[in-house]
């Protein structure tokens, strides 16, 4: 088998019973190997993984980055496809990578395919808010790059060198059901994201960066990060364009920022 010239869909999940299948679904056709790697879900999405033709791998989740570094280390193929369960590939962009790979997508300079992403309320999709076109490189070569950013907003980073494109067509994102789950996961993250910024803080022996500089920059991110992103994703990413549920969506993208820079100050660190 050349592992080059193949391609691995890899999955994480945790209780996603409810989407494991429409995503797998979407890209069964188009690679070489679906691979599902579990953080021991207490549901069926094992299950239905496997009845759909994944590989499945049990392992423990450390955090976003580390879970997606690990797993694309378990593929097969050196191009690895990365999706979320709740995500899976529109008709257009499955179309457009199929040529992709007809064409040779192995063989030429470029070793990274973004796709635009196109996140739904319930099944509403949402062209405005600073969700769209959410751009995500998705598609690479796993020996050119690594998972890097900040948990839980992680993003493949490719070696400079290499150059990437993009592939026309939407990763379809299926997050939210309701302004409810809007709410939960900007709270979930917010946090989240408060004890990431801790953890590049402190070390076993306290804290790494502990004088008024830092409190004073993190106390203004705390008061300006939020409301400066209300403002962009409202007024200048269309948010006003949904109604109620845009000025909702703002909204919670605000608390979420506004939390994470106030639990690096003062919320609880984790042991």
């Amino acid at each position: 088998m050349d592992v080059s010239t193949g391609i691995s869909a890899v999955i994480i999940t945790h209780n996603e019973g409810a989407n494991i299948a429409r995503c797998i679904k979407s890209v069964i056709d188009l690679v070489d190997e679906v691979l599902v790697v579990d953080s021991f879900s207490s549901d069926n999405t094992c299950e239905i993984a496997v009845n759909e033709g994944a590989r499945v791998i049990q392992h423990d989740f450390e955090g976003h980055i580390q879970q997606k570094n690990w797993a694309k280390d378990q593929a097969t193929h050196h191009w690895v496809l990365s999706l979320d369960a709740d995500e899976c590939l529109s008709d257009e962009l499955r179309e457009n990578l199929r040529n992709a790979i007809n064409n040779g997508l192995y063989y030429g300079q470029t070793k990274g395919f973004s796709f635009s992403r196109l996140n739904h309320l319930a099944d509403r999709p949402i062209r405005g808010c600073g969700w769209y076109p959410d751009t995500k490189l998705r598609l690479w070569d796993r020996r050119c790059g690594t998972w890097a950013g900040r948990n839980p907003h992680d993003k493949f980073v490719i070696q400079s060198k290499h150059p990437i494109n993009k592939l026309r067509g939407d990763i379809l994102h299926y997050t939210y059901t309701d302004l409810a789950a809007v709410k939960a996961q900007a709270l979930k993250f917010g946090r989240i994201g408060g004890r990431a910024i801790q953890s590049e803080l402190v070390d076993s022996s306290g804290l790494k960066v502990h004088n008024q500089l830092t409190f004073a920059f993190l106390l203004f991110k705390l008061f300006t990060a939020g409301p400066a992103r209300f403002i962009r994703n409202y007024l200048f990413k269309r948010g006003w364009m949904h109604g109620y549920s845009g000025l909702v969506i703002c909204y919670w993208q605000m608390v979420e920022v506004t939390l994470k820079y106030g639990w690096a100050l003062f919320g609880k660190r984790q042991s």
